[in-house]
Parts: structure tokens; sequence; C-alpha cells
């Protein structure tokens, strides 16, 4: 057994591990960083993002005639959050506070400081469920990071590894942390197996056979494991049954394979402190990869919102259940139908002007800082790549010259009822039949014309309302959409400095914990709602106190 002292043990080399270690390695300590996977999967998650970032009232807002400040955006948040849990929710109130603070004023600056560089359309994301001071963005806010999620790891990564070749931080990839050593009351490091070494690339699914063990001791250990996102059976454990439905039996995952939730428990046994269980964010808009990574690998769309949604039973989703509006409420009613997944039923003009793809891998163009192919991808005519070969290739995908042709494709995939082709056609009939005029009862069609009046929207993500079944726009397209995992919103509850509390609510003395396994925050720094863009966001904010608060002990 190998023993090592340093100032901080890190566990997790995702993102939040990276800014925590990067934040004691400018105050000079020394960290050692742990994790189960190999130097490949450096950055975790993050590396798959798409990059979006939420912040508050910036340059890229202002230029596009957005008016935004700290106050409504704290009022969305709240709104968004629902936070009413007296206990559970006392510390994730304090974050969620101080990070729209921080999104309205450092946010920005700390990340160009270090070189990282947003694209100039601001992204309308998750806007809401209908009530000014409900769920949901007033405006948008979603600043795309230009390289997407590599190059939010780059600028963290960059000096963690130059600090590695002065000696103040070293990796121990392929150690799996088994337990958290506790002397008097205080984390005093890590125990755990070495696993047998691999080359395989990042995100596949590696080996956990055991060749050894270890032990390494530190002044203070920050846990940066990640959430639950691949376990699918711990997710059917914490599924908020009487909130939103029953769990769903067929899950498609979001994440690698190794995003398992194994800190989590191991933190608890130690005696911390673990809050909203419950709260999870998982996607309704999942479509199998055509070239997976990872088991069951995944890939979110992420919609403008035109697309008519359907139930499984062929039914229209009810407000505000439209693309990209209200992720639970319509997990909920998805759910409420009787099955678990929901159809799009759209146009060739829809798909090319709203359909985006989650993951970095997703948007080369972005994520290579290719401006000449970004300016070809995004604006010319046809589908981005990406795009256009999940159409083609995806199991997801129906593709049909006619409505007949389509409806019998859809039910060739169907995992449920079979579909009325007279039902069907009334459905979208009186959608199209309010599109001959400006205006409307029909509140998708309000949302996508309000969505209009946005000039970032107008250009590049939503179509000019049309009839669905105009063969003008075809041909016509249809999606099965699945759910698809993705984050944990509660986890282990920590103070603003991220040092983890135990069940009495005092503080755990040398244990810390940042990003998706600290609910972003505080234990769950969202609530019951994401805004989207504060993932990574959270995982900076988090991991930045953590790595901070240890360097100032």
């Amino acid at each position: 057994m190998t023993k090592q002292v340093a100032d901080a043990v890190v566990v997790g080399a995702g993102l939040a591990g990276l800014v925590a270690t990067y934040e004691l390695t400018k105050a000079g300590r020394r960290v050692v960083v742990v994790d189960q996977e190999n130097r490949n999967n450096l950055g975790g998650q993050a590396f798959w993002s798409l990059g979006g970032l939420f912040m508050v009232d910036t340059p890229e807002q202002r230029r596009l005639g957005i008016s935004d400040s700290a106050d409504l955006a704290l009022q969305d948040w709240m709104g968004s959050a629902g936070f009413d849990r007296d206990d559970e929710d006392y510390w994730p109130r304090q974050w969620a506070r101080a990070y729209v603070d921080f999104a309205a004023t450092e946010k920005r600056q700390y990340l160009h400081d270090l070189g990282l560089r947003i694209t100039p359309i601001v992204g309308w994301a998750e806007r809401g469920g209908g009530f000014a001071d409900g769920h949901g963005n007033s405006v948008p806010r979603f600043h795309l990071t230009w390289g997407t999620g590599p190059e939010v790891v780059r600028i963290f990564a960059e000096p963690v590894l130059e600090a590695e070749k002065r000696g103040l931080v070293e990796f121990r990839f392929r150690h799996r942390v088994d337990e958290l050593i506790i002397e008097d009351g205080v984390a005093a490091g890590v125990r755990g197996a070495t696993l047998a070494p691999t080359d395989l690339e990042r995100g596949k699914a590696s080996n956990r056979d055991v060749v050894g063990d270890f032990e390494i001791r530190a002044g203070a250990v920050i846990v940066t494991s990640g959430g639950i996102g691949h376990n699918h059976d711990l997710i059917r454990k914490n599924w908020p049954v009487d909130r939103l439905g029953p769990a769903p039996k067929t899950m498609i995952s979001g994440v690698p394979a190794h995003v398992d939730g194994r800190m989590l428990g191991i933190s608890e046994d130690a005696g911390a402190s673990i809050v909203n269980r419950d709260r999870m964010w998982h996607y309704t808009e999942g479509i199998h990869n055509w070239d997976p990574i990872w088991p069951d690998h995944a890939i979110r769309i992420i919609p403008g919102p035109s697309s008519l949604w359907l139930d499984a039973n062929g039914n229209r989703l009810a407000p505000p259940n439209f693309p990209g509006f209200d992720t639970n409420s319509t997990m909920k009613a998805i759910l409420a139908a009787g099955h678990d997944y929901s159809w799009f039923i759209l146009t060739q003009s829809i798909v090319e002007k709203e359909f985006m793809l989650s993951g970095s891998e997703q948007n080369p163009d972005i994520t290579s800082k290719d401006l000449k192919l970004a300016a070809k991808s995004r604006l010319a005519k046809g589908a981005a790549g990406p795009v256009d070969a999940f159409v083609r290739n995806g199991i997801d995908f129906v593709v049909a010259d006619n409505l007949p042709e389509l409806v019998s494709g859809m039910n060739a995939i169907a995992r449920g009822p079979e579909l009325d082709l007279a039902h069907i056609e009334r459905v979208i009939s009186a959608r199209d039949a309010e599109v001959e005029n400006k205006f409307s009862k029909d509140a998708q069609l309000m949302a996508i014309n309000n969505a209009r009046q946005f000039i970032g929207d107008r250009i590049v993500r939503v179509a000019k309302p049309h009839r669905i079944l105009d063969p003008a726009h075809g041909p016509l397209i249809a999606v099965r959409l699945n759910v698809l995992t993705r984050k944990t919103l509660g986890g282990l509850e920590t103070n603003l400095d991220s040092q983890v509390l135990r069940p009495d609510g005092s503080a755990f003395d040398g244990l810390f914990a940042a990003g998706e396994v600290a609910g972003f925050g505080g234990g769950g720094v969202h609530g019951y709602n994401a805004l989207e863009g504060t993932f990574l966001g959270g995982c900076i904010f988090s991991g930045r106190a953590a790595g901070r608060a240890v360097a100032r002990s």
C-alpha cells in the first residue's frame, strides 16, 4: 500500500476538480488528483458539453438589444427553483443568490482572463412555464463558448498541467476511491483500489479490474466526482414518482458509464449530509446515437420552438410543453400518457433552422473554432452536417413525402400504441389553420411569433411559421423522443465555502465538495429546475469556492 502527503486530494478530474486544483496551485498548494478513469478523460463530462454558460447583463446581450439585470435573473432563478424545504433548501438558497451575483458580475471576466471567448448570438434556453414570476428565462442568457466544452476544460486544464510540470500537482489516474479516511472526525485522506491500466479513448467504458490498493493522506479532501447520470438503478430509486409520475422503463444515457454516483454513498457512509436526492434533470428530447461512444449513448436535440409535440398516443402536449420551454413539466405530461416516449412532427424547413444537437462532438464547427465552417454550417441551405447524419441514420427518425407514409413509419418504431392517421391529420390540420394570420389563439404559434421578435432567434434559430403539411417545406419528419439521463440536482450539502456539512448542520472538518456531486453547490442550487447554461457554471463557481477555501486554511 502506497502513502502520500499533500495539501489537498481532489477526487475527480472533471471540470470542478480542475477548477479547485487551479485555485489551489495559484496559492502554491500541493495537490494530488485521483480519478478512476485514464488521462484521456481529463475534464470529465464537461468535455462532451455544448459549452453553454448562463451569464447576466453581458455585452453580448446588450448588443442584441436584450435588457437583463441581476434582479431579473434572481427572480427567474427563484421562480424556477421553487425552493420549499426549510432545512434541505437553506444552503441552496444562499448558493442561488451567490451564483446569480457571480453570473452578473465576475463570471465573464474571470473566464475571459483565462482565455475563454463566446459566440455573438445568445441563446434562449428553457423559456419557461408562462408566468413572469415562475419557471424559465425571461430573456436569452445562454452564452455559447467558442470552442464548446473542450475549450471550457482547456482554460483550466492548461494551467493545472503546467503546475504538474512544476511538481505542484500529481495525477493518479485509474485510482478508484472506496473510502474516506476520517480521523478524530476530520477528513484526512482517501483509500481505494488501483485499477488495471487502459489506453481506451475518452468516454469509452473501461474495466474495473483491481490490481492493487492505495492510501493518500492530505490536509483536505475535495470530492468532485460527479452525479448519478449513468446509474439507472440509482436514478429509478430516487425518481420523484409523486411529482413526475412513474420512472421510465426505457432510458438512454447522456453521460459516460463512469458517472456512477459512487462517491455520494461513500461520503454519506463517512458522515456527510446528502439532501434533495429526488431532484434531477433529465431530458425528454433524447435520441439514440447512431455512432455511439459509451453504452446507451444518447444525444439531446436542442430544439427551436416550432416542432409539433405529441405524446405516445398522438395527442398534442398542452402548454407550456413546447420544445425548449419547460423540461420537467413536459416530462410529467409525457409520462402521464402512460408511456416513456413522445414524438416531434416537423418539416425539413424546421429541422434546417431549429435543430441543434447537444455535445461538443456534434458541433465540430464551433468546437474546432472554425469560423468559415461555422458560417457554412449555420447559414447555408440544408441541415447542419451532424443533424443531417442523424436524420439519415438515426433509428428514431422517420422521413416521408406524405402523412400516411410518415404515420406508418412512426408506427413501425413505436414502443406503445398504434397511432391513428385520421387523428394525427386532425391535430396537424388544426394547428396549420392557425398559420394563415400573423396572430393566433394557438399558444405555441404565439410563442413562435414572440421568439422571432428577438433578432438572434429570427436569424439563426426559429423558422418562419408555415403549414406543416405544406409540400413546399417538406419532406415531413417525425422523431421518436426518449428520456435521456443527465444531471443530479441534489447532493452533498455544503456551505458557501463548499465545505461539506454533517446531518446535524455542523461543518465536516477537512471535507469539501464541488460540482454535480454537491448539486452544483449547497446540495441543490437549482432547486427543482435548471435554467440551462448553469451546470458548467456551477462546477466553476463551486470548484473555485472549494479551492480558495482550502488554500486559505
